[in-house]
C-alpha cells in the first residue's frame, strides 16, 4: 500500500540519524530520567506496533474489510502510562490508546502478536475478537483489567471514579473486590472531551470525595492534542480546567517517551501511596487526521499539519534510542519494514475470520438471564439470629400490614443482611432516610459504609454505581425523582446497558436503580416532582424496568431485581410510585385495602415474582383493563363501579415495563376479547404504544382502546388534573368499549 506523509517522514528522518555512543541498556536512557534503555526499546516496539495498526486500519478500509479508522497516531506516548502502572490496575481508556493496550498486553505475559491480533479482529469485526466479539472496535480485555469504552467523549469518567471508590470500599465492607487492594484506577480522555459535563462530574466527584477525606485512588490522563475533530482547544485551557482542589496535577510532553514515563511514574506513585486523585496532562499531537475519512486540510493549514509531523512521538523515541547508542538507524528501519509486512499479513488473515451472522448472535450478550437461578437466589434470607439483630427483635413479618414505602424499607433491610457487598446511596437517603422516608433508619442499622449520602449530581450517583457494580459490589443507588434521571440517562444508556454487549458479558454493571417516580401528588412540586416520562428508559436494550404498585409486589420484585443483579449482572430500574408510598386505603377511608403484610422468609419462594410476569385481579369475561403503577389503583376502583353496573371486568397489572409480560397480556386479552389500556404516561411515547404493538404483532383481533395522560408536562397545583389520566376517564373509556 502507498505510504502517507507521516510514514514517509518517519522513514526519511530515521535514515538521517547519527548514532551516539553505545550505553548499557539497564541504565537510564538519558540523564535525569528513570526510563532505562531496555524499557525504552520495548516501549518503542509497542509504539511501532500501534502505528502500524493505524496504517493497517486504513488499508483494511480501502479493501472494504475494515470498519474503524480512528487511530492512535500521535498518542503513542500513552505506552509510557501503561508502563508506569501495574497489569492489575483497572483501566478505562480513550479510543486513541493503542500503545497503552499493546504495552499492557505484554506486561501481562502475552506475546506482542496477541495484542496486535486483538486489535485487528476489532477492526475487521471478527466474531472471535476477545472483548466485543465483532460488535465494536474497543480496547478491552478481561485478562488485562481493561474495561471497554465505546464513547468518544468522557462519559466513562463517572464510572472510573466509581471503580476507584469501589477499590477502597470493598476493603471497608470486608468483601472480595475485583481489583488488588492497592490498585489504581486509570482513565484517559482527550482535551476536547474535558469540556463535557460527564468529565466535569468525574473530576468534581473525585475532588469532592478527597476534600471530605475519602480515599480516591484514580489517575486521570488527559491526552491533549489541541483539537477535537476540527475545533481547536485554546492554549492553556486544559491546565486551567484540570487543576482542582485535592487533585494533584502532573504534566509532560507526551511525544517525549522519557518525559511521559517519568511524569506518569510520579503521578501513579502519588495516587498509589496517598490513595488520592491525580491528573496527568500529556501534550500530544494528532497524526493522520481524526479518522480515515477526515480531510484535515479543510480546517488546518499545511504548516500546522507539518508541525505535528515534526513532533511525531514514534520518531522522537527512535531519535532518543539512536542518540543513546541503543539502536542504529538501520536496525530501526529494518524492524519497521519487517513489522509492517507482518502486521499487514496478519490483517489480511484476519479478514478471513468469521463475523456475526444473525440477530440472535449479535444480541446474545445484551441481557443473559436465567430465571431458574434468580428464583433460587431471590428467596434467600439471612440466618434468623442475623435478622433478629438487624431488626432489633421486631421482625417485619410480625408487624401490622404495611404501606408501599414501609415494605420497600424492610426489604432493603433484609437484603442488606443477605448481601454484604450491597450499598444503598443517593441524595438524602442516609441520615434523613429519603425525602419520603423510604430508607429511614437504614444507615443507623447498617452503618455509613453501606448506606450513605452522595453529592447532588445524578451522573455522579450513577457513575459510583456503575464502577461499584463493575467491581463486584451490589449498588442500589436512588434517584430522588424520575425527572432527575434524565439529567444523567446516558450513564444508563451509553455506559451501563452497553457494557455487557461490548464485552460479551465479561464485564457487567449489576445494580438496582431506585427511582421515585410518576405523578398524582395533588399538584405538588410541578414537573420536576411529577414526571410521567419513561419512553427514554423503555428503548434501552436489556434494561429491566420494574414498576410495583402494591406493598407485597414491591417486596418480591425488589428481591427479584437484586437477585438478577447479583447473579446475572442485570441492570434494573425500580420505579416507585410516589403517590402510593403512604397510601393505605383502596375504596373507602379506613379500609386498609392498599396495605399488605410482610411475608416471612418461609414464604418468599412461593411469592417470588419472575421478571416479566403480570398479576391479574378478578375473573371478568367482558373487559380486561391493562395498567400499572398508579393506574392499578384507579383501574381497580373503576372496575368495581363497572361491576356494580353489571359489567364483568378483570384488571391486569403489568408490574414490569421491560420486558413486558407479553404472555400474560395476551392470555388476559383473549379471555375477554376487549382490552382497555389505562396508561398514566403520555399518549405519545408512552407505555400504551408498546402494549398495542404487542397485541397487534400477536394477531389479537379483539377490540382495543387507550386511556392515557396528555402529551404535556405536569403543571403546578390543580391544573395537573387536566393532563393526567383519571378514574373518570378510565371508566368512560371502558363504557365506550363495552358499548
Amino acid at each position: 500500500m502507498a505510504r502517507d506523509t507521516v510514514e514517509t517522514h518517519f522513514l526519511e528522518a530515521v535514515a538521517d540519524l547519527r548514532p551516539g555512543i553505545p550505553r548499557d541498556p539497564s541504565t537510564p536512557v538519558r540523564e535525569g530520567s528513570t526510563l532505562t534503555g531496555r524499557l525504552a526499546l520495548e516501549l518503542f516496539h509497542r509504539q511501532l506496533d500501534s502505528r502500524l495498526l493505524d496504517i493497517a486500519a486504513r488499508w483494511l478500509r480501502q479493501q472494504d474489510q475494515g470498519f474503524y479508522t480512528i487511530g492512535s497516531a500521535g498518542h503513542e506516548g500513552n505506552a509510557a502510562v501503561a508502563a508506569a502502572l501495574r497489569p492489575g490496575d483497572p483501566a478505562l481508556l480513550h479510543y486513541r490508546s493503542g500503545a497503552f493496550y499493546l504495552t499492557r498486553s505484554t506486561q501481562a505475559g502475552r506475546l506482542p502478536e496477541q495484542g496486535i491480533r486483538d486489535v485487528l479482529m476489532g477492526l475487521t469485526a471478527a466474531a472471535e475478537e476477545p472483548i466485543a466479539g465483532g460488535r465494536h472496535k474497543v480496547f478491552g480485555h478481561p485478562q488485562l483489567a481493561i474495561i471497554p469504552q465505546t464513547s468518544t467523549i468522557a462519559s466513562h469518567l463517572p464510572r472510573a471514579v466509581g471503580v476507584a471508590f469501589a477499590i477502597e470500599r470493598s476493603r471497608a465492607l470486608g468483601v472480595s473486590g475485583a481489583w488488588p487492594e492497592d490498585a489504581v484506577a486509570v482513565c484517559s480522555f482527550g482535551d476536547a472531551s474535558l469540556n463535557h459535563a460527564s468529565a466535569q462530574t468525574g473530576l468534581n466527584t473525585a475532588a469532592y470525595a478527597t476534600y471530605q477525606g475519602q480515599a480516591m485512588p484514580i489517575l486521570f490522563v488527559c491526552e491533549d492534542n489541541g483539537i477535537g475533530i476540527s475545533v481547536r482547544t485554546p492554549k492553556g485551557w486544559v491546565e486551567q480546567a484540570a487543576r482542582r482542589p485535592g487533585i494533584e496535577y502532573f504534566s509532560a510532553d507526551g511525544c517525549d517517551l522519557a518525559a511521559a514515563y517519568d511524569a506518569a511514574t510520579r503521578a501513579a506513585a502519588h495516587v498509589r501511596a496517598n490513595r488520592s486523585p491525580a491528573i496527568l496532562h500529556l501534550s500530544t499531537v494528532r497524526l493522520m487526521g481524526h479518522a480515515g475519512s477526515d480531510v484535515e486540510v479543510a480546517y488546518r493549514t499545511q504548516r500546522e499539519i507539518r508541525a505535528d509531523v515534526e513532533r511525531d512521538p514514534l520518531l522522537r523515541t527512535a531519535t532518543m534510542l539512536v542518540e543513546a547508542g541503543l539502536a542504529t538507524p538501520g536496525d530501526l528501519l529494518k524492524s519497521y519494514e519487517a513489522m509492517r509486512e507482518h502486521v499487514l499479513r496478519m490483517a489480511l488473515e484476519t479478514t478471513r475470520s468469521p463475523r456475526l451472522t444473525s440477530a440472535e448472535e449479535v444480541m446474545q450478550p445484551i441481557a443473559p438471564r436465567r430465571p431458574d437461578v434468580i428464583a433460587k437466589i431471590s428467596p434467600v434470607a439471612a440466618q434468623p439470629a442475623v435478622r433478629e439483630k438487624a431488626f432489633a427483635g421486631a421482625l417485619p413479618e410480625h408487624d401490622k400490614p404495611m404501606t408501599l414505602a414501609q415494605s420497600i424499607n424492610r426489604t432493603l433491610a433484609d437484603a442488606l443482611t443477605v448481601y454484604p457487598e450491597m450499598m444503598v446511596f443517593g441524595e438524602d437517603v442516609a441520615r434523613k432516610g429519603g425525602v419520603y422516608g423510604v430508607t429511614r433508619g437504614l444507615q443507623k442499622r447498617f452503618g455509613g459504609a453501606r448506606v450513605f449520602d452522595t453529592l447532588l449530581d445524578e451522573q455522579a450517583i450513577l457513575g459510583l454505581a456503575l464502577g461499584s457494580g463493575l467491581s463486584r459490589l451490589l449498588p442500589v443507588p436512588e434517584i430522588q425523582y424520575l425527572a432527575y434521571l434524565h439529567n444523567a440517562l446516558d450513564q444508563i444508556r451509553g455506559e451501563g446497558a452497553t457494557l455487557s454487549f461490548f464485552s460479551r458479558g465479561a464485564y457487567t454493571n449489576p445494580m438496582v436503580v431506585r427511582v421515585a417516580g410518576y405523578a398524582y401528588q395533588k399538584g405538588f412540586g410541578g414537573h420536576f416532582h411529577n414526571d410521567n416520562a419513561v419512553a427514554a428508559l423503555r428503548d434501552i436494550p436489556g434494561l429491566v424496568i420494574a414498576s410495583p404498585s402494591r406493598p407485597d409486589d414491591a417486596a418480591a420484585m425488589l428481591r427479584t431485581c437484586l437477585a438478577a443483579a447479583q447473579t446475572q449482572g442485570s441492570l434494573c430500574v425500580f420505579l416507585e410510585p410516589i403517590a402510593l408510598y403512604h397510601t393505605r386505603d383502596l375504596f373507602d377511608e379506613g379500609d386498609g385495602g392498599w396495605l399488605a403484610p410482610y411475608a416471612p422468609p418461609s414464604r418468599w419462594a412461593e411469592t417470588h415474582i419472575p421478571i416479566g410476569r403480570a398479576r391479574s385481579y378478578g375473573d371478568g369475561r367482558d373487559l380486561t383493563i391493562v395498567t400499572y403503577g398508579n393506574g392499578l389503583r384507579m383501574s381497580l376502583r373503576a372496575a368495581v363501579r363497572l361491576t356494580q353496573e353489571g359489567y364483568s371486568c378483570r384488571v391486569l397489572d403489568l408490574r414490569w415495563l421491560a420486558p413486558l409480560p407479553v404472555e400474560d397480556l395476551l392470555r388476559a386479552a383473549e379471555l375477554t376479547g376487549k382490552v382497555l389500556i389505562a396508561d398514566e404516561t403520555r399518549r405519545s411515547g408512552g407505555v400504551s404504544e408498546g402494549i398495542l404493538a404487542e397485541l397487534i404483532d400477536a394477531g389479537f383481533t379483539g377490540d382495543v382502546a387507550r386511556a392515557t395522560s396528555s402529551d404535556s408536562f405536569i403543571p403546578l397545583g390543580d391544573a395537573a388534573a387536566h393532563v393526567l389520566l383519571s378514574e373518570e376517564e378510565i371508566e368512560a373509556a371502558a363504557r365506550k368499549l363495552l358499548g
